[in-house]
């Protein structure tokens, strides 16, 4: 007969999965449950959300899991968010950086960009979320603000992929851009789109756009 787990290990345990399956009201059940029984936000959050997340962009990348799985799966970490990211801030809680986010000019859409704004908390960093149509004098303003380590530039139209080089244009001509890393993406955007504008990195999914912004955000810390 197997052993039964600790508490504590069947809570991590059972958050990981909820996530990892999108059972938003389950995993928030099991958070609280998790806070009551004395586990630390951060334990929770590093041993069992972060890792849900984080397979379950493995399993996107690999062709298992498809975009109505990450949603739902992005909705249950929002969810949980909502209750963790308050305490982790009282808490002094670590954080990897802090990455501003926002749709180019003359584009409103924003579920991709929200998707990855919540996989970036996920994953320890202060999201900046700007939302959609943001000039390129709004993302200086805000790098000024907020000191991030990385910019992600999103573009879903055709018709405001130019709005991207613009912005990188404004964040060089303000003084600002040799202090960020870029990274850009979208539903047009490409790798080569991205080294034409000058951009440090692209990411073609929400999965990809976290790994990509740990790497450029590891490059800016060791430079």
């Amino acid at each position: 007969m197997d052993e039964p787990q600790p508490a504590g290990e069947a809570i991590l345990d059972a958050l990981y999965g909820h996530i990892l399956h999108g059972e938003a009201e389950a995993a928030v059940e099991r958070l609280r449950a998790g806070l009551a029984a004395g586990l630390a936000p951060a334990t929770l959050l590093f041993e069992a959300m972060i890792p849900a997340l984080e397979e379950v962009g493995s399993r996107f990348e690999s062709g298992e899991y498809f975009l109505p799985e990450m949603l739902i799966a992005a909705r249950a970490m929002r969810s949980s968010m909502e209750i963790v990211r308050p305490l982790m801030a009282d808490g002094g809680g670590a954080a990897a950086g802090t990455v501003v986010l926002g749709t180019v000019a003359g584009d409103i859409h924003d579920i991709g960009k929200d998707m990855v704004g919540i996989m970036l908390e996920g994953a320890g960093f202060r999201v900046v979320d700007l939302g959609v149509n943001v000039l390129p004098a709004r993302f200086v303003e805000a790098v000024r603000e907020h000191d991030p380590v990385v910019v992600g530039l999103s573009a879903f139209l055709t018709t405001t992929m130019p709005q991207v080089g613009r912005t990188i244009d404004a964040l060089v001509e303000a003084g600002v851009r040799q202090r960020i890393r870029v990274i850009v993406g979208g539903a047009p955007v490409n790798e080569t789109f991205a080294d034409e504008v000058g951009a440090d990195g692209y990411a073609p999914d929400a999965s990809a756009a976290v790994r990509v912004t740990r790497e450029l955000a590891a490059r800016a810390r060791a430079a």
